[in-house]
């Protein structure tokens, strides 16, 4: 009797401790060092590729995970655009837009396992890229009439903010990108056909104000990112038919929406420059030379100067790579580029410096198979 009295007692203690401590009951996924993430866009079954990441960089493939929703489908780099899959600041969430079905999906992240949380419409045509910042969030719709639509966003779900619908300056805008400014005070949209980049101050209601246009001043406008000195970091492929001749140029943006320049059209001594990262302590921004198979790194100055990292060019891929987008690890140790050319990932180690060591590639996805989108934690 008394031993069965012990043994109901260590059953019960048992019970109590998996309960009171979850996450002790959790598989070992919330350990990893970190995951990565690459979206199919596939035009029937739309999925995330999770990745485990680690401690020396190396990746491994784990699962794949349904948004719920559909791709467009086509070959390399369909969605023209940066911030097609997104982690939220915290990282705990993960969007990624359906561009073929015009929705927008949330994704609860624990290591490299994902659950689908939520899936709202886009408020548009074509999704293509979203932007986060505290609980705001803002989808860029470059199908149809261009526009971006707002979102508030709480335990994982999205609620579309009444009249937060601001159309950019022409239907055919071929907008690809977005992004908050640190302080959330801005959205700044990039479009591909007019160079234009358009800001909006975000209001206290969530909603945006009228556009403030201005154009870039070197040519080939892509993508757009913030240090966290707050100054606005562009990514441009150059002139039609340039040889190397990509750039990427720092703005600060002042209270009335306009553009001041900080650095502009640095050289990236690469081709087709379309995509850019900056490291978690803000000290380094990467671009992804798309054209040339090549990464160029800078150094971000307190305000927001940009001066180039070693000889510029401190990542090479194979030949062919075709790198597209482009993440940085959580920890800021690691850089990885989606290399539509041959349907690998490449990896990186950061340095001290901001040079890059090449450690190597791995995947075999189908060579211009239409993915887009990568994050990393």
């Amino acid at each position: 009797m008394r031993n069965a009295v012990r043994s109901l007692s260590i059953l019960a203690l048992a019970m109590f401790l998996t309960s009171a401590f979850p996450a002790n009951a959790q598989d070992n996924h919330s350990n990893e060092p970190g995951a990565l993430f690459v979206m199919t866009n596939n035009v029937d079954r739309n999925e995330i590729i999770s990745f485990q990441r680690a401690a020396d960089g190396s990746l491994r493939e784990r699962r794949r995970f349904a948004t719920g929703g559909r791709g467009t489908g086509g070959l390399t780099d369909p969605l023209e655009s940066q911030g097609s899959l997104t982690l939220s600041q915290d990282h705990f969430w993960l969007f990624a837009v359906n561009g073929g079905s015009g929705e927008v999906s949330v994704l609860s992240v624990e290591g490299s396992r994902l659950r689908l949380a939520d899936k709202q419409a886009s408020g548009g045509s074509e999704p293509n890229a979203v932007a986060q910042h505290g609980n705001l969030v803002y989808v860029l719709n470059v199908g149809g009439s261009s526009n971006v639509v707002g979102f508030r966003f709480g335990n994982g779900r999205l609620t579309r903010i009444a009249s937060s619908t601001r159309f950019l300056t022409t239907n055919n805008s071929e907008a690809a990108s977005l992004a908050f400014s640190p302080d959330g005070q801005f959205l700044v949209v990039t479009e591909r056909a007019t160079n234009n980049l358009d800001v909006f101050r975000v209001q206290a209601d969530g909603t945006l104000s009228p556009i403030v246009v201005n154009q870039d001043a070197a040519p080939g406008t892509f993508a757009v990112t913030f240090a966290g000195s707050g100054a606005a970091l562009v990514s441009e492929t150059g002139p039609a038919g340039g040889n190397n001749a990509s750039t990427i140029s720092s703005y600060a943006v002042a209270s009335d929406g306009t553009l001041s320049p900080i650095s502009l059209g640095v050289p990236t001594l690469g081709n087709a420059n379309c995509w850019n990262v900056v490291t978690p302590d803000g000290r380094f921004v990467y671009v992804s030379n798309a054209g040339s198979s090549t990464i160029s790194g800078f150094a971000v100055g307190k305000t927001g100067a940009l001066t180039p990292v070693g000889a510029t060019v401190v990542g090479t891929n194979p030949a062919g790579s075709t790198n597209l987008d482009i993440a940085v690890s959580a920890d800021g140790k690691f850089l990885y580029t989606l290399n539509s050319g041959t349907g690998t990932i490449g990896i990186f180690a950061l340095q001290p410096d901001g040079s890059l060591t090449n450690l190597g590639e791995v995947g075999s996805f189908p060579s211009t198979a239409g993915f887009n989108g990568i994050a990393a934690n």
